[in-house]
């Protein structure tokens, strides 16, 4: 099989590859990962709690939340595997949300492999399969004022502050940054 056959085949399982990282998307099999991500410290002050307390949770949100928007637009959540070990560090995805008009790309990592790069590299490639693959002309993202990391990654992807925003049941003012 050619390299391109490969790649489009595994494009079509939704399945990425960076240098260092293997990109798939979440499934319900995640749940105990997606519980201990979203129960961090960091993910609770900077992104939100989403009151996940069991793994049962984890998997419904995974379901209800992730499946659906992979399902109708073809991307969504993808957890963060690294290519040496095949460890679970995190998660990156190109988001609809409510509130937003233009699609946000999002990030978290698991408090072990920040610094490293890591988010860096999986959302630079979300970002431009979102744009390559799937035509978006436009990717936002929204972060506290308080979360200088994000901040710095987000403007690092080419992503330019616009304003501040705030989202339905949020009520935290937050940056908001679009592509140009």
């Amino acid at each position: 099989m050619s390299l391109k056959n490969q790649q489009d085949l595994q494009n079509a399982d939704n399945f990425y590859e960076t240098e260092r990282l293997i990109l798939r998307p979440v499934s319900l099999e995640d749940g105990e990962f997606i519980l201990d991500l979203y129960n961090r410290p960091k993910f609770i002050q900077f992104i939100g709690d989403r009151n996940l307390k069991t793994v049962s949770d984890a998997e419904n949100y995974i379901k209800n939340r992730f499946l659906p928007q992979m399902e109708k637009l073809g991307y969504g959540n993808y957890l963060m595997l690294t290519k040496e070990g095949n460890v679970k560090i995190g998660a990156v995805g190109i988001f609809e949300r409510e509130g937003l008009d233009v699609v946000d790309i999002g990030f978290s990592l698991l408090d072990e492999f920040e610094g490293k790069g890591y988010a860096y590299e999986a959302a630079f490639k979300i970002k431009s399969i979102g744009m390559d693959d799937f035509g978006l002309n436009k990717i936002s993202a929204i972060t506290t004022k308080d979360n200088f990391s994000s901040q710095k990654l987000i403007e690092k992807l080419g992503l330019k502050f616009q304003k501040y925003v705030t989202i339905p049941d949020d009520p935290e003012e937050l940056m908001y940054y679009e592509t140009e």
